[in-house]
């Protein structure tokens, strides 16, 4: 059986485009298989087929595992694996009775994006206030030799990558919630 492994990246609030990139994969003869590292996908070889993949983050889920993915299988949805907090589900689009999706409802996505919130994004936001940005500020007033320098950029960088993060999620749950 071929296959390949691609690399791409998503953010925390890109669940939907990651979802597109795997329905995408699965369209052209590729279908998940597992997911390594943050952004690391491999893929087997398959026929190509109008597949929709969803995210789910439940970790609450991951505790009863059993009854959590039963619910899903019940509605005629494939538990693929977890990874980091998030499960991963597909079904053919030919199973499907109309469009559906996991979220019924823009207040199930929120409540979702409230998950994320207290599962990922504080803990972002406490590292980038106690650690990030203390450094940045400590590393930019002591410029004097090349190892500053360099610690000064790469600090400049996760600032910058940091913030990029924190703007993104606030803009879809900002969107979300408006919904």
């Amino acid at each position: 059986m071929r296959k390949k492994i691609m690399v791409r990246f998503f953010t925390i609030p890109e669940y939907e485009r990651e979802c597109l990139f795997l329905q995408e994969q699965h369209r052209q003869g590729w279908k998940l298989v597992s997911v390594y590292f943050p952004g690391i996908y491999r893929f087997e070889a398959c026929e190509p087929e109008e597949v929709v993949y969803q995210l789910d983050f439940n970790e609450e889920g991951r505790k009863e595992l059993h009854s959590y993915v039963q619910i899903f299988r019940d509605c005629g949805w494939e538990y693929l694996f977890s990874f980091m907090g998030y499960t991963y589900f597909r079904k053919p689009v030919k199973a499907m009775q109309q469009e559906e999706g996991i979220f019924c409802d823009d207040a199930s996505r929120l409540d979702m994006m409230r998950r994320v919130f207290k599962s990922r994004m504080i803990p972002l936001v406490m590292l980038f206030v106690l650690v990030i940005l203390p450094q940045t500020f400590l590393q930019a007033s002591q410029r004097d030799g090349s190892l500053h320098s360099f610690l000064f950029y790469t600090y400049v960088v996760l600032f910058a990558f940091y913030l990029y993060i924190f703007v993104r999620f606030f803009l879809h749950y900002r969107r979300v919630s408006r919904q």
